[in-house]
């Protein structure tokens, strides 16, 4: 191991760091917003729209993220629509993970008991009102385990960004491992960079499970 080589390039690393947290943490946040949407959609079964949800959930879950980047980032130029390389990589990660949110959520949504809605209506409570103070409350604090999972599961799909040539951490680590041929020092430092990234979260959302188990005993 060449700790000297992991010195002289972690600089690098830093950097795509950035890249790499800029890209999820928008990406986690468009996706969870349109998760919840989708699933909102799904529980109060309006009609087409939720078939329309359904469609959308099936071809996000059944086709590859970095198919989804090629049609953003080579495609749409066809089209006459042009991206920026992180534009397109956002879009693609709310795309993907906003129906896994919408799936985690979903069953968030199921798990309220009915009792719950009938009172707000009884209280007067209007239908956007119980979704808002009501529904959505209940359905993210069950849905955490899943929610949690899935932006852990984002992050580490954001390494696929790289083939749309953004300098996230994968980029710089082949570019690295082609460059210099030192793979070990290179994956270790890949390796390190994805932990700094991804313990945190991993952290915060057990406390967070411990939280919400809490307040539902």
């Amino acid at each position: 191991m060449d700790w000297s080589f992991i010195a002289h390039n972690a600089h690098y690393f830093v950097n795509a760091g950035y890249m790499t947290v800029f890209i999820s943490f928008f990406g986690i946040v468009f996706s969870i917003v349109l998760g919840i949407v989708c699933a909102a959609i799904e529980a109060a079964n309006i009609p087409i729209v939720k078939q329309i949800v359904r469609i959308y959930i099936e071809l996000s879950r059944n086709t590859p993220l970095l198919v989804q980047l090629y049609f953003l980032y080579f495609g749409l130029p066809k089209l006459g629509v042009s991206w920026s390389a992180e534009t397109c990589a956002i879009v693609g990660l709310t795309f993907l993970g906003g129906s896994y949110m919408a799936e985690a959520l979903r069953g968030g949504f199921e798990a309220v008991p009915q009792v719950q809605r009938e009172s707000a209506q009884v209280l007067g409570f209007s239908p956007s009102q119980m979704l808002m103070h009501v529904t959505v409350p209940q359905a993210l604090s069950t849905a955490i385990p899943g929610v949690v999972a899935n932006i852990i599961f984002l992050v580490k799909e954001s390494s696929v960004v790289s083939a749309i040539a953004l300098a996230d951490v994968m980029y710089v680590t082949k570019d690295l491992m082609g460059q210099t041929y030192n793979t070990y020092e290179s994956l270790t430092l890949l390796i390190v960079t994805y932990l700094i990234i991804l313990l945190p979260i991993s952290i915060i959302g057990t406390v967070l499970e411990r939280r919400s188990d809490y307040a539902r005993r």
